[in-house]
């Protein structure tokens, strides 16, 4: 059953990158039913809020956004924490939707679930034929749980929850913080702050030749309404653009954009991560979503979004 305007739709972690875009989508095409909680006012890791929450609102489709995420420091420094809080979120959200009738549910994914060197572009049948990525491997293993607690959901009782998998994602309402954010939002902060500082050059992480990929926030917001609407297939599905760039090239498309004219410095002794993370997205493309912000012009948007807000 689709989404109708009047539907009681909870998007759960409304106020992060993921959830404040599937909120502007929703009601950019009309939805206003729309159930929306602060942390303060709802903690997803709180079995008993997240019960009392569903009895109380009955939502009728969830979109699961909410989650602990950051970057490789923050996944080296806080497993613990990575791990327990999606697990707690997950479990919660998803068993409360089960038990109060939800509709459709959507959860949130991540390309960090697949092998850390999987073959490329990267199929969706590729989850959990390898090894994953050390530095991100209590993330990857949180995910993974929710995507088989989805998938056993409808195998066991007939439930439509779907989850996609989306690859790097950046935009308006990104985490800008050095020490937690991903890469892109982290070279916006550290060129920016160069400029303003007259900074002679920006020291970055790694060798710069690990490869990755970007999808802007209000494509995958669109990408996940759309398969709301139109997916109904337990089997995880990618969501990207299936174009990659090496880090070393995103640096100088964002010292570019920023108009910084200092020197990079690359750390080799820092990591790079996976060596590279490109989506197979023909799944997505057969049923009918293809992205539509290019990257040069989705980093000009975010950029200045955080002259403007950060």
């Amino acid at each position: 059953m689709n989404m109708n305007k009047e539907s009681r739709i909870f998007i759960a972690g409304h106020r992060g990158l993921v959830g404040s875009a599937i909120v502007r989508e929703l009601e950019k095409e009309g939805y206003k039913n729309l159930i929306l909680k602060t942390h303060k006012e709802l903690d997803l890791t709180n079995q008993q809020e997240v019960k009392d929450f569903f009895l109380n609102e009955k939502p009728e489709f969830v979109f699961l956004a909410a989650a602990k995420v950051g970057g490789i420091m923050a996944n080296k420094t806080h497993p613990v924490e990575f791990i327990n809080s999606n697990i707690l979120i997950q479990t919660n959200v998803i068993n409360n939707a089960y038990i109060n009738n939800v509709k459709r549910l959507l959860f949130l994914g991540s390309s960090c679930i697949y092998p850390r060197l999987s073959m490329q572009p990267i199929k969706e049948e590729y989850l959990l034929s390898g090894e994953l990525e050390p530095t991100n491997k209590a993330y990857a293993v949180a995910k993974i749980a929710g995507i088989i607690l989805c998938q056993s959901y409808n195998e066991e009782y007939g439930t439509k929850y779907i989850s996609l998998m989306p690859t790097n994602l950046y935009g308006q309402n990104d985490n800008f913080d050095l020490e937690s954010s991903h890469v892109l939002p982290a070279l916006i902060r550290k060129f920016h702050e160069a400029k303003i500082n007259n900074s002679p050059n920006v020291k970055l992480w790694g060798t710069g030749m690990a490869k990755r990929e970007f999808l802007h926030v209000d494509d995958f917001a669109q990408a996940s309404v759309f398969m709301m609407n139109n997916y109904e297939d337990s089997a995880i599905i990618n969501i990207g653009t299936g174009i990659d760039i090496t880090i070393k090239d995103l640096a100088e498309k964002i010292k570019k954009i920023v108009n910084y004219d200092g020197d990079i410095v690359w750390d080799s002794t820092k990591p790079d991560g996976t060596p590279r993370k490109l989506l197979d997205v023909s799944r997505a493309h057969r049923f009918g979503w293809t992205h539509r912000i290019k990257l040069e012009d989705g980093i000009e948007q975010t950029y200045k979004w955080f002259r403007e807000n950060c």
